[in-house]
């Protein structure tokens, strides 16, 4: 992942790289140009000093020789030290050729004629100081033009050398320009490729959010291709939304519960007539079928009277698995003894998994659509289990019936999403006590445990088996 930051780091640091690039690159060319400029300068300089300390040096033994006194012979002595610096200088010129050789042999001549004259002085032999004096001259002379002539070849060499050297730094100057507009080029468009990988990501941003403010929640989710800080703040943005559309799928579905348990309610509340009056009056009958001896029909109205009761209370209470096996054997006393020995009922309850929370009406549903849609029309033979058990931190409820079972069309429907079913809601003289269908079964379960499921096993002639899966109550508390 490339940051903004080390993006902005990686051009400035490529911009300065140029430009370091182009300042070396001049000051190369700038160093070369005075390196060759003070080389012809020096040599120029050499060949005129060699020039003009040849005269003072020949200037001085004149006068030596017009008058021999010490202080001239000194003067002498001290041009021809340093004539003899300048020989030594101009030899160690990198330069060579017939015109250095010359030069520097004159000089040597020069130097031994000088010293022959200032020799024959002291000798006072007048014949051989005038011969060496003159021959002094003349060497004098020839390294007096031999230079001028030097000085002119290298002054036509260096007017060509400077054309060179001119185009040269032309070049030089077209470079640093190209490198500039490089630079300027390059700016551009960085500026234009960072500037869009930023506007364009909080564009889309922009648009997703004015899509979610007005409930569209759908969309698709906003896409970065660069992982920097905008692909983790696009990433958390789709995220969010992800959350606030399952929020909103959540409280709506909410809403159509809470909607459907009021219209049970409704329907409960149409089927009662002054519930208390109800509740008393089958009381009463119950005791005075007890003390005339019908004891049965006592335990039967009894019965009734608490299926009933339990069945008009607020659906949207939460009981216990103890409450509600409670419940479907006062269901299976009332319907033994209308089906007398045509139905058996066993169950096989695990008394630990009792105390763990369920929604209220949540087994007796299922087992009246066994009874109803599965074992109600045959003669002999039904049979309708229940079996409630831990398995793998689940309490595992399995009611299973050997009625006429179902196909997986009617299966898929019974689990679908749709509103009504044929077995959503009972029929009108079916039997069917609660007017709660399996739909509202499982919208209860999946409120009260996000984690239930919900599963129907089936085949015609075979039977059904309707399994429920709930978290226990550990599991439960612990994601508290």
């Amino acid at each position: 992942m490339m940051k903004i930051r080390t993006k902005l780091l990686v051009y400035f640091a490529s911009i300065l790289l140029l430009l370091i690039l182009l300042f070396f690159v001049r000051e190369q060319s700038n160093d070369k140009v005075m390196e060759l400029y003070h080389e012809h300068i020096e040599y120029f300089f050499l060949l005129n000093e060699m020039t003009k300390t040849t005269n003072q040096t020949f200037q001085a033994l004149q006068i030596y020789v017009h008058e021999p006194l010490g202080e001239n012979l000194q003067h002498y002595q001290e041009g021809k030290e340093r004539l003899l610096q300048l020989q030594h200088g101009f030899q160690e010129q990198e330069k060579e050729g017939i015109s250095k050789k010359n030069v520097l042999n004159m000089m040597t001549s020069f130097l031994e004629q000088t010293e022959q004259t200032v020799e024959g002085v002291t000798n006072l032999d007048i014949q051989e100081y005038s011969l060496y004096l003159q021959e002094a001259e003349r060497t004098s002379s020839y390294i007096h033009e031999k230079t001028l002539d030097m000085i002119n070849t290298e002054l036509t060499n260096y007017q060509e050398l400077s054309v060179l050297i001119d185009e040269k730094v032309t070049n030089t100057k077209k470079m640093g320009m190209a490198i500039i507009m490089a630079i300027i080029i390059l700016s551009i468009l960085f500026a234009l490729w960072f500037s869009n990988g930023i506007t364009r990501t909080i564009e889309r941003l922009t648009k997703a959010a004015q899509d979610i403010s007005t409930g569209r929640y759908t969309g698709k989710d906003v896409v970065v291709s660069q992982k920097d800080e905008l692909y983790f703040l696009t990433k958390t943005f789709n995220e969010m939304k992800r959350n606030i559309l399952e929020s909103v799928s959540e409280i709506e579905e909410k809403a159509r519960l809470a909607q459907l348990l009021k219209e049970m309610e409704l329907k409960s509340l149409q089927n009662q007539i002054n519930p208390h009056f109800l509740f008393n009056t089958l009381n009463t009958i119950s005791k005075t079928s007890y003390i005339e001896g019908a004891e049965r029909t006592s335990d039967l109205i009894s019965a009734v009277s608490t299926l009933l009761r339990y069945n008009i209370g607020n659906l949207d209470r939460q009981t216990t698995l103890k409450d509600e096996v409670k419940i479907i054997k006062e269901y299976f006393f009332i319907q033994k003894a209308r089906f007398r020995d045509r139905v058996e009922f066993s169950e096989n309850v695990d008394p630990a998994c009792l105390s763990t929370p369920i929604p209220c009406l949540t087994l007796q549903p299922i087992i009246e659509n066994a009874f109803i849609h599965g074992i109600e029309g045959m003669a002999e033979g039904a049979k309708i289990e229940i079996h409630i058990y831990h398995k793998a931190r689940m309490v595992c409820i399995d009611v299973i019936d050997n009625g006429v079972g179902m196909d997986q069309e009617t299966i898929d429907r019974l689990l679908s999403k749709e509103e009504e079913s044929e077995f959503s809601l009972s029929k009108k003289g079916s039997g069917h006590s609660t007017g709660i269908g399996m739909k509202n079964v499982m919208d209860r379960l999946k409120l009260f445990d996000k984690e239930s499921t919900f599963t129907i096993s089936s085949r015609i002639g075979e039977g059904t088996k309707v399994s429920i899966r709930l978290r226990s109550i550990q599991d439960r508390g612990d994601t508290l």
